[in-house]
This record gives C-alpha cells, structure tokens and sequence, in this order.
C-alpha cells in the first residue's frame, strides 16, 4: 500500500523537474501517543522518543519542542529505565526495497537514506532539554555520554538493518546535527572534539563498514559551521549541507578552496532567508548563477536551495531558480 501511494507522485516529479537523487525514510514506529491531539489551542504529539511537541492550531505551521521526558533525570539509570524506541522494528521498512527501487529507476539514480532521528547530539538536547544538556556536558559528563552512547548504538542497529533490506544498494547516508546558529557555535570546538565527535566518528565509521560497496556520508549541520568542518571531514563526513551562505564565516567561495577538495557542498544555491522569499526573479537568477560558479567548478556540487523552501517563496521564484539551473547547471 505504501509502494502504490507514493510512486506515483515520485515518478511524477522526477520525470517533470529533472530530479537526479531523492530523500528516503523509513517509516516511525507506530507508538501509542503518536496521534496529534488537540488541548486548548495547540496540538500536542508525542514521538517515538517520548519528547512532547506542540503547535499552534490557528496558523501553526511547525511542531515545537515542548516537553522533554529526561529533563529531570540526574543519574544514568534513568537512561537504562528510559523506553527507547526499538530501530530494528519491521514495520520501518514496509515497502523501502520497493520505494527505492522507484527512485533508483532504469536510470540508476542516487538516494539519500534518511536516520532514525534528528542527530545525535540534536536528539540528546531534545530529550533531556537544552539547559539542562548544555549544563551536562560540562557538569554531568559521565550522563551526558550515557545519553549519546545510547544514541549512537541505537543509529548503528538502524543502519546495519537498512542496509539489509535495501541489499548495500544506496550511496548516501544522511546523518545531521545542528552545531551552530546563524553568527557562532553552539558549543566550543573543545568541547565538541571532547563530548560529540568520537560518538559522530563511532556511527560514520559503522556506516561505511557495514555497506557492502562505498558510501558517502551527507551531513546536515545548519549556521555558521565553519569551525567544524575540518573535524567532520576527520570524522568520516563526504558531503556537507545546507551551505547556509549568509551565515558567518560562510562565504561559499572560501569553503570551496578551502575544502573543496575533500568535500561536497550539497545545497547554498539560493538563500531561502532573502533571495527566494523576497527576491525578485532577476535576483534569483543572479545568485544561483553566481553558485553555481562559486560551488561548481571542478566538481563536488550538489544543488539545492539553502533549506527548505517556505510557503512565501512566490513561484515565479522557484521557476527562476530552476531554468537557470538548467541553463548554467549543465557540464
């Protein structure tokens, strides 16, 4: 059922913009609790994980972290008592051979295999809250590695079970944790070698054990992430995205001589803050040119808009930034 729902639309869009590689997932644990439900003026919806999210229900557009099931917890038996969600769980992958044999089509094309959650260190902040985590890692270590070291194991059985199902047959993973903001870091470069990397290490070098041919690791890390890249790169990291360009210290012409050689930027073609909200279609066309000649040359680009493009991007946007694509993205 899932198969019949989905591939149709894929087949569409991909045929119709020229989409050469697309993002799969699996599927969520079906966990009682995972229906929004409705309180006052919010939407409430536990996940998987028990962290409680909420959104407006008059103009929300977004859940919001609201309740963290570990925020009050001091010791690591609350982590051995938490229910974690099981990452091998058949149902996840109902229909994922099938879907991604859809994708892949007589063309062979690329897909990005997405995680069991957020990141590793993202996932951890939303469990146990942010105040409470930050202040762990410098207070509370030997939690705050009981807390990543479970999340981490739990990835790993994620990964060694899709790559049993799809056969080692994809060639992007998707990993992600958010390290910065739109100006700085949100943690030190100390402190991320010290509490995050060995558990970011740990999972890109199970990854690309457990693949049967090569893999390249995508990472999601949005903001000024600079600091870090020369770190990722030494963790295991193939591919960076979303090349938040009108973040600080991320001039897209400096990454590339930088790390260009090492690295793939996959995303940075247009700003989703300005340009494609608020731009003018001339505009548009005018940065995802420059882009492509900043990113591009010899190699290692993938486009993509910054992030995700919101409901205020007109379409005569979108348009711009597409048959320019066409025009200049071609070698």
């Amino acid at each position: 059922m899932r198969y019949r729902r989905w591939s149709g639309w894929i087949t569409t869009a991909i045929e119709k913009l020229g989409i050469d590689v697309c993002g799969v997932a699996s599927t969520a644990s079906c966990r009682a609790g995972s229906v929004p439900r409705r309180e006052g003026n919010y939407y409430y919806l536990e996940d998987e994980w028990g962290i409680v999210w909420r959104m407006p229900s008059e103009n929300g557009l977004y859940f919001d972290l609201f309740a963290s099931p570990l925020e009050g917890a001091e010791s690591i038996d609350w982590v051995e008592r938490h229910p974690w969600p099981d990452p091998e769980e058949p149902t996840r992958f109902a229909g994922l051979k099938e879907t991604t044999r859809v994708i892949r089509g007589d063309e062979h094309r690329a897909y990005v295999m997405r995680s069991l959650c957020a990141g590793i260190w993202e996932t951890s902040l939303w469990l146990c809250g942010f105040e409470k985590f930050f202040m762990d890692m410098v207070m509370n270590k030997k939690f705050a590695h009981a807390v990543l070291d479970k999340i981490t194991g739990l990835k790993m059985c994620y990964w060694s079970s899709v790559l049993k199902v799809v056969d080692g047959d994809f060639l992007i993973a998707g990993e992600a944790d958010d390290l910065a903001t739109q100006s700085s870091q949100l943690c030190s470069l100390d402190l991320y070698r010290e509490m995050i990397s060995p558990y970011h290490k740990r999972l890109f070098d199970h990854i690309k054990r457990e693949a049967k041919g090569k893999v390249y690791i995508f990472f999601h890390s949005c903001g000024a992430v600079k600091p870090f890249i020369r770190d990722l790169i030494e963790d295991g990291v193939d591919i960076l995205n979303p090349v938040q360009v009108d973040a600080g210290d991320m001039d897209p012409g400096e990454l590339k001589r930088e790390f260009g050689k090492e690295l793939t930027f996959w995303g940075g073609g247009v700003d989703t803050q300005r340009t494609l909200p608020f731009g003018t279609p001339e505009e548009v066309r005018e940065e995802t040119k420059r882009r492509i000649e900043e990113l591009a040359t010899g190699g290692g680009f993938v486009f993509s808009a910054v992030h995700n493009m919101q409901a205020d991007v007109p379409p005569e946007n979108i348009m711009a930034m597409w048959e320019t694509l066409q025009a200049y993205g071609v070698c």
